[in-house]
């Protein structure tokens, strides 16, 4: 009987009749032991008779056991397998242990997840109920975790119940949730009179009320013996789970000793009825005794399965046996369970064990590193730190915790990542683990903590490592993040660092520290590409493809030259490689870089629908360092494109998270791009303004790389100003120091403001110069501006007609980009030479959202609706639910209109 929750049970009925118009709903319900969350599960199951219903009820017992929940929510068959795109199947294969395997990514298998339940909702809508979530293996909490915010326009209704004050994935996720309190006073009236009848006396309900506060479960389970009610006072307060766990005890202290062995044979043993009877065996108690506690109340026998009355039953019966009694439960339990089940009986060996025990360390280590190859992090981890309590040898003992400390970081988990390392460096002697320890400690502050923090220890790491590789891939590392935190001056020393190790690494260690030190060394202005160009030669003849690893080296080794036309069709190769895989925790990283040479080029739209991604995907995984960047690339693109509130938003944002986070190269990036918002916008004196501040900034970080510097910028604003004296000195350091890279990027720049800065009749050798300079980059922006300032010049030294002839393909640029702003500047320009101009329009795509975009641009790139939902994660429903919003925004009604629009974009 459900009282007392008439707005719940609307909530759950909304969500089915959504479900049952191909609407997805999701809702987490919480509260504390016994406040009716099963009981409003059971309601929406009873309520769902018309739609199938798929369930799962997390146990303590399978908590440690990987995908357990997933698989009992599922019941999936090899026919559903090979229904879903190979890399997704193997996945989800290889996680339930369905199919052989050596490893899946855990993001593959959430991907798998979500196809497989999205075709299901095809044939009928789907109504998942998980109950007891927090007692889910934390895998089968990250798979569904990533559904239920995946969920949109499929006929799918997931409702999750958790207790309250226990950590559960899906919790603080921003999902809906419902926070369960006690029913009312009336309501338990009602209910204390529906299980009484004429002795539910308003005294009896007043007592009920106060020593319950409304908890169901409490209600009947003091209602049981309502004499004894008046022996306590009204207002007596007690927590309630602590009070039904003192129920639930004292029921299991008055069972005879063999019902009590057997109750807690089955406490520890499982649901299996076959297991628990082995295990009642083994102990010598007759397993009959369970009828016994059955008729206590404590839990109910089936034929196959014991099923406990409530959780706190199991947990009662535990807590109250003694350690040397729950020893020999589990080695019961571990002979039970046989060598069928490897993991289960290795989970209750690490429980029955006095002390440190070898042979019991190893197993738990090989259940660990099986859970891993299952992408089962969480678990590994947990397996491998109890492999380490277990290891008698320090050494071991630390070794292992370097195993746990990197599976809890892949998992997710930070700070016991953090936690399980610091203890593994503490206890090691060996130079090689601690040096590996830090390394790893040293890229989770890199990603997920502080940078300034991440350099000294990755520096430490390196000073620590014996074998050069591994020193080259913590100095390498550390590079990296000086450039993040804007460090030239210790990037240098770390390239000298480099440089002395590179004779005895192997051929990717070379590599990777040519590349680095090269990066290191144009950071503080000197130049380095020689070194860089080195690096990726040797990638390309001496590693290939064998190093994976190093991609990510490749892409920054060219990024860095601006020689992105090489590494493009590396990087998108790259991206695409990993959506077909569905790893998706490497996708942010790829993404910020495919889009960042796309706004560095011609591709605007491209680079904005990446941006988006790689900020929504980077704030789900908490990639802290990866979601700053793609937040500032975000403000950079939104201010040269003139939208005020969203570039203004974007840089804001970008500034506060790189403070926290100290990623100082991004700070400079949403500088610029309030620079560029205020120029765009024509006020000229702001703009010079920030871009000062922002050249100051550099000089303070010691970051010298030219193509940072904002002093082309600076020349216009003090040009326009009519300040040209000072724009000769920063205007000259800035050609010497581009020539000293040697880039064309580079180059261009400075001779555009040499150009701004020569006479009348030097412009068309001058300009032609810079121009010559731009057709070796890939940057339309920075050719258009060219041209812009070239036909400023010649509109006023009254050459109108050559004017126009720059002007306009400056215009079309502009345009095709979406730079509104500078459109409208050379609009002007050309109006002003006496040329008939047509107002230049924004293009069509500015009214979509980046998810919309990179819809767009997957369908018109030839993909069918249902690989651009396996590209980026999502159902095929939901990708039709954008391609409406797409088609009505643009006001077309077919992929070729859209294709249109995007080339115009």
């Amino acid at each position: 009987m459900l009282v007392g929750r008439d707005a719940e049970q609307q909530l759950l009925d909304a969500l089915l009749a959504g479900a049952r118009l191909g609407q997805s709903g999701v809702l987490v319900i919480t509260g504390e032991a016994g406040i009716g969350k099963t009981a409003l599960l059971d309601q929406a199951r009873a309520g769902a008779e018309d739609i199938r219903v798929l369930s799962v009820t997390g146990t303590e017992t399978e908590r440690d056991l990987p995908f357990a929940g997933l698989a009992q929510l599922l019941r999936i068959t090899e026919a559903d397998l090979i229904r879903l795109p190979p890399p997704q199947a193997e996945a989800l294969g290889v996680a339930l242990a369905l199919w052989p395997g050596d490893t899946a990514d855990r993001f593959a298998v959430g991907a798998g997840l979500l196809t497989l339940l999205t075709q299901r909702s095809e044939e009928s809508p789907l109504c998942l109920l998980i109950d007891d979530a927090h007692q889910l293996d934390p895998p089968s909490q990250d798979a569904l975790l990533f559904v239920a915010r995946r969920l949109l326009a499929d006929a799918i209704a997931m409702i999750v119940a958790f207790r309250q004050g226990e950590p559960c994935r899906l919790a603080g996720a921003g999902l809906p949730q419902l926070s369960l309190t006690g029913i009312g006073p009336d309501a338990t009236g009602v209910l204390v009179r529906a299980e009484l009848g004429h002795q539910g006396t308003h005294q009896l309900v007043d007592q009920v009320v106060a020593l319950s506060v409304g908890n169901p479960l409490a209600i009947r389970e003091l209602i049981t013996d309502p004499a004894a009610l008046t022996e306590s006072p009204a207002d007596f307060p007690r927590p309630v789970s602590v009070s039904l766990s003192r129920v639930y005890a004292r029921r299991a202290a008055e069972l005879d000793p063999d019902a009590l062995a057997a109750a807690r044979c089955a406490a520890v043993a499982g649901q299996e009825l076959a297991v628990v009877t082995r295990a009642c065996a083994d102990l010598g108690v007759d397993v009959a005794a369970l009828e016994r506690a059955e008729v206590a109340g404590l839990l109910t026998v089936s034929a196959d399965q014991v099923q406990f009355r409530h959780p706190l039953v199991r947990s009662a019966l535990y807590a109250t046996a003694t350690p040397s009694i729950r020893r020999r439960l589990h080695a019961a339990a571990a002979r039970a369970v046989g060598e069928g089940s490897a993991d289960r009986r290795a989970w209750h060996l690490s429980e029955a064990v006095l002390g440190p025990d070898e042979p019991t360390a190893a197993a738990m280590e090989r259940v660990a590193q099986r859970a891993a190859d299952r992408a089962a992090y969480a678990v590994a981890a947990s397996g491998a730190e109890r492999a380490a309590t277990l290891s008698p040898a320090p050494g071991e003992r630390a070794r292992r915790l370097l195993q746990a400390g990197t599976w809890a970081w892949l998992g997710g988990s930070t700070a016991d990542a953090r936690r399980t390392l610091e203890r593994a460096a503490e206890l090691t002697r060996s130079p090689t683990i601690r040096a590996r320890t830090q390394h790893v400690l040293g890229v989770i502050a890199a990603r997920s903590g502080s940078v300034a923090e991440a350099r000294d220890i990755l520096l430490r790491a390196a000073g620590t490592a014996t074998d050069p590789t591994d020193a080259l891939t913590s100095l390498a590392e550390a590079v990296d993040v000086c450039f993040l935190l804007g460090d030239a001056a210790t990037a240098v020393i770390v390239a000298r660092e480099i440089e002395r190790l590179l004779p005895a690494a192997d051929d990717a260690g070379r590599a990777r520290g040519s590349i680095a030190a090269g990066c290191a060394r144009i950071l503080s202005g000197e130049d380095g590409s020689d070194q860089i160009q080195a690096g990726l030669e040797r990638l390309r003849t001496a590693v290939g493809d064998r190093e994976p690893t190093l991609a990510g080296w490749e892409v920054i080794g060219r990024l860095f030259l601006r020689d992105s036309r090489s590494a493009r069709d590396q990087l998108a190769a790259a991206v695409s490689d990993r959506r077909g895989r569905s790893a998706v925790g490497e996708l942010p990283h790829l993404l910020f870089h495919l889009a960042r040479d796309a706004a560095a080029s011609d591709r605007w739209d491209r680079a904005e629908a990446g941006y988006g991604e790689a900020v929504a995907l980077a704030r789900e995984l908490g990639q802290s360092t990866e979601l700053t960047a793609a937040v500032a690339g975000l403000a950079w693109l939104e201010a040269r494109r003139g939208r005020v509130a969203s570039a203004k938003a974007y840089a804001g944002e970008a500034l506060e998270l790189s403070a926290r986070h100290q990623v100082h190269v991004m700070e400079i990036w949403a500088r610029l791009a309030q620079a560029d918002l205020a120029y765009g916008l024509g006020d000229v004196a702001e703009a010079l303004d920030h871009y000062q501040g922002v050249e100051a900034r550099l000089e303070e970080l010691g970051l010298r790389d030219v193509d940072l510097s904002p002093v082309p910028e600076i020349v216009e604003c003090q040009l326009r100003l009519g300040r040209a004296a000072q724009a000769l000195a920063p205007a000259a350091e800035f050609v010497r120091r581009a020539e000293i890279k040697g880039q064309p990027w580079a180059r261009a720049r400075a001779a555009r403001i040499t150009a701004l800065l020569s006479a009348d009749a030097e412009l068309d050798s001058s300009f032609g110069i810079a121009l010559a300079l731009h057709d070796a980059t890939v940057d339309g922006f920075e050719r258009a501006r060219t041209q812009l300032a070239y036909g400023v010049r010649l509109r006023r030294a009254r050459r109108r007609i050559d004017a126009r002839a720059v002007l306009r393909p400056a215009l079309e640029t502009f345009v095709r980009l979406g730079a509104q702003p500078w459109a409208d500047t050379t609009a002007d320009e050309l109006a002003a030479t006496g040329a008939l101009v047509a107002r230049p329009d924004q293009s069509p795509t500015i009214r979509l959202t980046p998810r919309e975009l990179q819809i767009a641009m997957l369908l018109t790139e030839g993909r069918t609706t249902r690989e651009a939902a396996s590209a980026l994660f999502l159902s095929p429903k939901t990708v039709e639910y954008h391609l409406r919003n797409i088609y009505t925004k643009l006001d077309i009604g077919s992929r070729a209109e859209l294709a249109d629009q995007l080339n115009q974009g």
